[in-house]
């Protein structure tokens, strides 16, 4: 993490990635998420899940949020 900015609800941050995993990235478009910040959003929260950070009930409400969010993206 290089840098972060918070406004309001939302934690901005900016990372950097190799030309490699960029490209890896970019392959998940349109099966992720459409922009760039949804499918790296979604990268994130799918791992969280995976290893059992995220609870169920809480998965659900994260979910049914970034929902709403893809909206205002």
């Amino acid at each position: 993490m290089i840098m972060s900015k918070t406004k309001g609800n939302i934690k901005r941050i900016q990372v950097t990635f190799t030309k490699e995993q960029w490209e890896l990235i970019e392959k998940l478009k349109g099966e992720m998420g459409l922009s760039d910040s949804e499918v790296v959003r979604n990268i994130v929260l799918g791992w969280l899940i995976e290893k059992s950070f995220i609870s169920t009930s809480l998965k659900n409400k994260l979910f049914k949020e970034g929902n709403n969010d893809k909206k205002n993206d």
